[in-house]
Formats: structure tokens, C-alpha cells, sequence
């Protein structure tokens, strides 16, 4: 297989939520693959650092503010982005939240909040995006799930019920705009430690059972998630889509042991 086809010199990528975490680390992945990226945060100034090292990689960085909650924000922030680079190849829809309470806790407001954001905000990125890839006839939108796609968590019912519907999602997505050129796929960590769930990395004991579920028997890193959204962004991919690929250590296989572990 030739390296080309993972080569993404001369792509131009949006990706949203760059600021901090795995949003982070696919603007720099995509980067070092050869992309230029634009990259979105609710404010400006928190993209300074991502902008700094992508530059620091020899390529081009457009910063732009986005809220992924209000329309017009959508409708500007990729207006931009387009404007400057003058297309845009590689859609990575990242910007998420998440509030952990027990369900019976959970408010109106909590789960409006972790829906719109995740979940109505990328599907309306997606289709602003997806109107120029259309018109272009390319684009790969990588949609980010989680392994809560697929799996069930206490604690995480709006959560898992916003990552379930990107799932949904995609599937419907790769279905309207394959005709296009359009591929569309999600990218789904399993568990990874970030700023949003921290605090739980902080229970030693929380850690040992997680790790125990795990058949690769540790919790993500954030380079793991490197190789397989540029392998999603690139033309390595150009017949799949439609798909989820979860990149979760095995957990979501929830397997059974017939036997202890061994020491």
C-alpha cells in the first residue's frame, strides 16, 4: 500500500472543538499528515496555542470562533473558513460536552445543554460543510461518537443518547451525499481521559476497574486516536463510509471471562 494515500498535503480540514483535548490532537494529527486546518472554539483566544503548533509544523492555521449551539455561529464560522482557504476537503465534527449526573438528576436544562451540543450542532456544521464538499464533489466528514454509541453507561443517559444519534447520524448522512463524492464516518474513543472526565482519572480504584474491562488493559492515550482519523480523513478511506469504528481498547466487546485473570 503507497504512504500517498494517507498523504493529506494540499487538504484543507475543519475541525471543531480544537482548542483542548482530542479536538487538539486531530487539528495536529491532520497537520503533520500535511493539512492546512481551520479550527474552532467559542473563543478566539483559547485557539492561540493549537494555532501556534500547527503553524510550528509548516502549515497553514485559520482560527475562528464557533458555537455550535446557535445557528448563525454555524453559518459564519464556516462561511469563514471557506472564504480563506477557499474549499474545505476534511470536516472532523468534534465540539462536544458532557454533564455526568445520575438520571434521575438530570434537568431540562442538562439535557438540552449535552443535545444541542452534541448532537444538533454537528448535524447543522455538517450540512454547512457538506454544502460546499457537495458542490466540489469531495469531502470526508469524520462525525466523533464515543464507545457510548454503542454501550450503555449510568450517568450518561443524554450523553449516550447524543453519541447513539451521531451513530444514527452518520449512517443517514453517508446515505445523502455519497451520490456526491461525500464520505461520511465516526471516529468513536473509547475511554480517554480529558478535561471533561479528569476528575474520575483521579480515583485509583475507578482506574484498576476500568483498566480490568479493557482487553488491551489500559485507558486510551490521545495518540491513539492519531493514525485512524487521518486514515477517515484521507483517500486510504475513499470506499468506507457510512461506518463507525470505535477505537476503545476492546471494551466494547464486553467480553466474559470464563476464567480469573491472570496475576
Amino acid at each position: 500500500m503507497s504512504a500517498a494515500l494517507f498523504d493529506l498535503t494540499g487538504r484543507i480540514a475543519l475541525v471543531t472543538g480544537a482548542s483542548r483535548g482530542l479536538g487538539k490532537t486531530f487539528a495536529l494529527a491532520l497537520a503533520r499528515a500535511g493539512a492546512d486546518v481551520a479550527i474552532t472554539s467559542r473563543t478566539l483566544a483559547s485557539l492561540d496555542d493549537t494555532k501556534q503548533q500547527i503553524e510550528a509544523l509548516g502549515r497553514r492555521c485559520f482560527p475562528v470562533a464557533l458555537d455550535v449551539r446557535a445557528h448563525e455561529s454555524i453559518a459564519a464560522a464556516v462561511a469563514a473558513a471557506h472564504a480563506h482557504f477557499g474549499r474545505i476537503d476534511i470536516l472532523i465534527n468534534n465540539a462536544g460536552c458532557n454533564i455526568r449526573k445520575p438520571a434521575l438528576d438530570v434537568t431540562w436544562d442538562d439535557w438540552n445543554t449535552i443535545l444541542d451540543t452534541n448532537l444538533r450542532g454537528p448535524f447543522f456544521v455538517a450540512q454547512a460543510v457538506a454544502r460546499h464538499m457537495v458542490a466540489a464533489r469531495y469531502g470526508r466528514i469524520v462525525n466523533i461518537g464515543s464507545v457510548t454509541s454503542v454501550a450503555g453507561y449510568a450517568g450518561l443517559g443524554p450523553y449516550g443518547a447524543s453519541r447513539g444519534g451521531i451513530r444514527q447520524l452518520t449512517m443517514s448522512l453517508a446515505d445523502d451525499w455519497g451520490p456526491h463524492g461525500v464520505t461520511v464516518n465516526c471516529l468513536a474513543p473509547g475511554w480517554f481521559k480529558t478535561a471533561q472526565n479528569a476528575v474520575m482519572y483521579e480515583n485509583a480504584e475507578w482506574v484498576a476497574y476500568l483498566t480490568d474491562k479493557i482487553p488491551l488493559r489500559r485507558p486510551g492515550r490521545a495518540d491513539d486516536l492519531e493514525g485512524t482519523v487521518i486514515f477517515l480523513s484521507s483517500e486510504a478511506s475513499a470506499y468506507i463510509t457510512g461506518q463507525t469504528l470505535l477505537v476503545d481498547g476492546g471494551i466494547s466487546i464486553n467480553s466474559t471471562r470464563a476464567l480469573p485473570a491472570k496475576k
